[in-house]
């Protein structure tokens, strides 16, 4: 593993490296210097603390993605204290248990959202510092950088999405940011001539190491606040001449099958990153044929590693299809049986995968039941199995939640998914196992098609019964115009055995 570095506070860390007139940031029309941000940066820091914050004090942040996010991110964490992103999309409910979770008194808040929230805050005792307070502040008011405990001191508390359930709060240190940050810039090979649309939110752990690994290289960032209109992100990221783009699966999918992108050309591009789930194996073809300049990095990761564990060489992409690739520098991955024996390279065994590094987290805040079960002797404990090759490259074969008992079989809802989407006119497909008296579960797929194509429930029933064996088919295959999805892009599955609850009768 590489060592630690010397490190006193992450903001200043990342900070440090960009050229003064150089863009850090750019919003619509709006661009963000690196000396302007870091000016910027210093004066929210300064009111921060003379509104009597004290040290690791949990300050709340609620924006999309804005200049704004970025400077109250950063600001929160020079100051010495504690950033807690709202995730996008947080519903009523979600915004009390954070605040009450956290114990929360302050929280920065973009003025669009000032009403939401003021109505969301209700009887709290909270104070919201908008932008029109921040723009008060008096244009000499700065700091410096609080000197922290880079190991033991949190960054930030990033919530989980929810979709298994109540979201749960990671703790962020300073240092697993600058550990996973620093492998990330070194793998990917960024540099201070990067720029990257960022369609990802930025309360979301993926969309904040693209924010972190752009400073650290002194690159820039496109930001981007929805995905709802895929083909203007595109003309947006050529118009401003990005060199990379990321996203989870859903976004390359719907590249690929809703928009232009495999049809047009992007001079500027150099790197596509794709992590937030696995892609099935014949979108990674399609899009590596789509764009066969562009260099793929496919990444696995998770909140509680701080973005990344382990990333794919893309010259191994053709030779390790569907691999999660090796660990990062600084994280040590082990696939191991029930028994903590690693599983034997080269054979059908199955593991869990477990990480350790200085980018595993602290725990979940306020929660050491969950945080027992997941971080242990100093190790993460995914919940992800796999299996390894022999040349040492892990192959994901589900979440040990997704696996689905059929017929006495344990069958991967992923290996069937892939299958699926090999299909010529599926966009998305997720499969799910529902209680069944016959099969003890039985296998539902729900699949969305492209627009305009013919493909039937038989059809694609047929697709699968000649490449799978009968007892892995989909007993059921219902069309929708869409998967339910949280606001990272990942399918929530639990709401789709919730709505295909009932029994499924064999076609």
């Amino acid at each position: 593993m590489a060592p630690a570095t010397d490190l006193s506070n992450i903001s200043s860390f990342l900070l440090e490296n960009g050229v003064s007139d150089a863009p850090a940031v750019l919003d619509g029309d709006v661009v963000i210097t690196y000396d302007s941000l870091r000016e910027r940066v210093r004066k929210l820091a300064a009111f921060l603390l003379d509104e009597e914050s004290t040290p690791g004090e949990r300050i709340g942040l609620y924006a999309d993605n804005s200049t704004f996010f970025v400077e109250a991110y950063l600001a929160t964490m020079w100051a010495g204290l504690c950033s807690v992103p709202f995730p996008a999309g947080v519903d009523n409910s979600q915004f009390g248990q954070i605040v009450e979770d956290t114990g929360m008194t302050k929280l920065l808040v973009q003025q669009k959202f000032e009403r939401r929230v003021s109505e969301r805050a209700g009887k709290r005792e909270l104070l919201l510092l908008t932008e029109k307070h921040i723009d008060s502040i008096e244009d000499d008011t700065s700091c410096e950088a609080a000197s922290v405990e880079p190991d033991a001191t949190l960054a930030c508390i990033v919530y989980t999405s929810g979709s298994t359930g109540r979201p749960k709060g990671v703790m962020v240190s300073h240092r697993n940011i600058e550990c996973n940050t620093r492998d990330i810039v070194e793998y990917i090979g960024l540099g201070p001539h990067d720029r990257a649309m960022d369609v990802l939110p930025l309360s979301y752990c993926f969309g904040a190491s693209l924010l972190h690994s752009h400073l650290m290289a002194g690159a820039s960032i496109v930001l981007e606040k929805s995905f709802m209109f895929p083909e203007k992100v595109l003309d947006y990221m050529e118009e401003k001449e990005c060199t990379g783009i990321a996203g989870v699966p859903s976004t390359y999918q719907f590249l690929l099958r809703k928009t232009t992108f495999a049809s047009r050309t992007f001079p500027a591009l150099k790197w596509m990153q794709q992590a937030g789930g696995r892609l099935p194996n014949a979108f990674i073809r399609e899009l590596h044929e789509a764009q066969p300049d562009v260099t793929l990095f496919v990444m696995y990761g998770q909140t509680e590693a701080t973005a990344r564990l382990s990333y794919l060489p893309p010259e191994m992409l053709d030779a390790k299809l569907g691999s999660i690739g090796k660990g990062l520098p600084s994280t040590r991955l082990e696939v191991l049986r029930d028994d903590g024996i690693p599983v034997q390279n080269g054979s059908d065994e199955v593991g869990e995968i477990v990480a350790s590094g200085d980018n595993i987290t602290m725990g979940y805040w306020n929660d050491p039941q969950e945080t027992k079960k997941y971080f242990r002797d100093g190790k993460l404990f995914t919940g992800d199995l796999a299996r390894v090759d022999e040349d040492g490259y892990i192959f994901i074969a589900d979440r040990a939640r997704d696996f689905i008992k059929a017929a006495g079989n344990r069958v991967s809802a992923k290996e069937i998914e892939d299958v699926i989407c090999e299909h010529p006119d599926v966009i998305e497909a997720a499969v799910i196992g529902i209680p069944d008296e016959i099969w003890g579960e039985a296998i539902v797929a729900v699949v969305t098609i492209s627009n305009g194509k013919e493909a039937s429930a038989d059809s694609i029933r047929a697709f699968c019964n000649a490449r799978l064996p009968n007892f892995k088919v989909p007993s059921s295959v219902r069309l929708v115009a869409s998967l339910p999805k949280n606001s990272y892009g990942k399918v929530i599955k639990p709401e789709l055995r919730t709505v295909f609850s009932l029994p499924v009768n064999v076609d």
